[in-house]
């Protein structure tokens, strides 16, 4: 795992400018450096060494020097793509590096060389006989990519937007208009980021830079493909199995891997299936939040050592400003911090770690799932009366049923925009002093359900959530809270042969009333005890909301609110009623609060203090 940075032109200094580039990102990998400057391309690199200690450092070339390649990821099948290479008649420098793959698989393939990896990555290419950059993202989004152009015609790329501020044609500057976004969906979604002109590479797509022109393709797309005429029984058979070969294919590696583990049937099964030796876990002093009983006793069960830490409130608040400055941009899921600590701590013992996510995405796994299963008579009320109930709903104090009322009566497309939806248009209208409302969330996830008409409710929410939540806020995460730590994170379950079995289960194999990711369950039931597998989904129990009815924690959070900061973006008065109602416990704000206060976070470090 490591960190690429690089931009395109024949800039004056443009060693120092890449060398402070590189240094920004040096958390991603400590083991070392490496840098190229062609006739047009300045490439850098920073290495966390896992594959090939010894002979993969980057950049690396091709035979005749013409192509060059950073790269940061895993690609699984490797040595089966090595092979064919070879068989064709290439030439390998390496004994086994995964790097070297891209060069000569982009010399015999192309950019169709991108349908047959496996693995997750993001890279850069330069072609210097034909002055182009060639870069991609993996299929899920697993690694990060971002690009901009400056104002002469100069790409700028790299795994952190933070890297771009060291170059001297980056103008940083507010992309004020994802607030509103960000507001509702509670992370960053889509291409577009908080910074003017920069941009993310979306998940399966390649991007093509020749003579100051971009060039973006979408190289492959998910599809759930539902399959009649087989039982539970066969799929929980087929689950199994592709999972034991994913996880055996993820623990390739030349040093130790972990595992984390919490209390969920994914990381169970994950470490279950993995064999490790040691597992990781955070929690609370608050029993309430705290899943490091639970891990203890799995990993007893396992026979293996758990290394648990309970994230005391003081440390959690303390680092709030440097988790913001790693996201890059403002991330409000207050797990995002207990993952900083569970990576921290595993990072003192291995420098790679397995992790559960993308099984709720694939397999149907969040309660949300189950709605359409729930009060459907309520579907069939005609739907201008559910609209006009759920005009009157809207106006209501937030009590239990409301937002079922808000929710149903609008059809799913209108809006579902996936597994979170912070806040609507007229609470956005309250609270900010610019609103414009040019920008729905709607917006977004409107093509993907274009995508998917005549497919069941399940189905279209798990298409979107794989879509915008998964990478926008899960995916994110993963990535900058592991890296941060110089950890490298696998996710077994985000792979290509796992999705090709779970884009064919039907949704009765998936989700109904009272379970979720069934197929799945029943597969991981044969491994581990019952109650394990079928255990609720209970995400990353963090204490925020009993935090922000304490005056301590309250009073930081008020400051913040009435800070200058606050004043250019936010009706301030508003905000502190809402954090007053909350301490008042006439209505639980906290979520919302927790919001606005990342966004002030994460301001306040990149637009005040650099």
């Amino acid at each position: 795992m490591c960190g690429i940075v690089g931009f395109t032109g024949m800039r004056a200094g443009r060693e120092a400018i890449l060398k402070a580039m590189t240094d920004a990102i040096a958390h991603r990998g400590p083991d070392g450096e490496g840098s190229y400057f062609g006739s047009g391309v300045a490439l850098g690199h920073r290495r966390l060494s896992i594959i090939d200690l010894a002979g993969g450092a980057q950049p690396m070339f091709n035979e005749d020097k013409n192509l060059a390649v950073v790269f940061n990821g895993e690609i699984y099948n490797f040595m089966e793509l090595r092979a064919k290479l070879v068989e064709a008649g290439h030439t390998f420098s390496t004994d086994h590096s995964d790097t070297e793959v891209l060069l000569h698989g982009y010399e015999e393939w192309g950019e169709g060389m991108l349908a047959q990896l496996r693995g997750m990555f993001s890279f850069a290419i330069w072609n210097e006989a034909e002055q182009t950059l060639f870069c991609a993202r993996d299929h899920f989004g697993i690694k990060p990519f971002y690009y901009y152009l400056t104002d002469e015609g100069e790409l700028l790329f790299g795994s952190e937007i933070k890297s771009f501020l060291a170059h001297p044609g980056f103008k940083k500057e507010l992309n004020e208009s994802q607030l509103e976004l960000y507001l509702s969906y509670q992370y960053s979604p889509g291409e577009d980021t908080f910074f003017q002109g920069v941009k993310k590479l979306l998940p399966a797509h390649s991007l093509l830079w020749k003579a100051g022109e971009v060039t973006v393709k979408r190289y492959w797309e998910p599809r759930f493909e539902p399959e009649e005429g087989k039982s539970l029984s066969d799929w929980e058979s087929r689950v199994e199995e592709v999972m034991r070969q994913s996880v055996a294919a993820h623990k390739i590696s030349d040093v130790e891997v972990g595992s984390f583990l919490s209390s969920g049937v994914d990381s169970s099964y994950m470490a279950y299936l993995a064999h490790v030796d040691k597992t990781f876990t955070v929690g609370f002093a608050n029993k309430q939040y705290d899943e490091t009983d639970y891990a203890a006793e799995f990993s007893k069960f396992m026979g293996v050592k758990n290394y648990a830490y309970r994230i005391e409130p003081e440390e959690y608040w303390e680092n709030l400003p440097r988790i913001q400055y790693h996201m890059d941009e403002p991330l409000a899921d207050a797990a995002s911090v207990a993952l900083y600590f569970v990576n921290r701590e595993a990072a003192k013992q291995v420098k790679v770690c397995l992790s559960g996510e993308g099984a709720d995405e694939f397999f149907g796994g969040y309660n949300i799932y189950k709605e359409p299963f729930t009060v459907s008579w309520y579907d069939h009320i005609p739907l201008p009366i559910r609209r006009a109930i759920g005009a009157v709903a809207e106006k209501l104090p937030p009590v239990h049923g409301v937002n079922f009322l808000v929710r149903r009566s609008r059809p799913l497309e209108e809006r579902y925009i996936g597994n979170t939806n912070l806040m609507g248009e007229r609470r956005k209208k309250q609270l900010l002093k610019h609103y414009t409302g040019s920008k729905k969330p709607t917006d977004l996830s409107r093509m993907y359900f274009k995508k998917t008409v005549g497919q069941d409710p399940v189905t279209r929410m798990q298409y979107t959530d794989l879509h915008l939540w998964m990478v926008g806020d899960i995916l994110l995460k993963a990535d900058k809270m592991s890296m941060a730590n110089s950890l490298e994170l696998r996710v077994p379950f985000l792979d290509k042969e796992v999705f090709e079995v779970a884009r064919h289960i039907p949704v009765e194999c998936r989700a109904d009333a009272d379970h979720t990711k069934m197929a799945l369950r029943g597969a991981a039931a044969r491994s581990i005890p019952e109650k394990t597998a079928d255990k609720k989904k209970l995400g990353f129990p963090v204490p925020v909301r009993a935090w922000l009815r304490e005056e301590k924690y309250a009073a930081i959070v008020r400051e913040k609110f009435q800070s200058e900061s606050a004043e250019k973006f936010f009706n301030t008065r508003e905000l502190t009623k809402m954090l007053d109602q909350h301490m008042s416990e006439k209505r639980d704000n906290w979520r919302q609060i927790w919001c606005v206060f990342m966004f002030l976070t994460w301001y306040e470090e990149y637009f005040v203090k650099r």
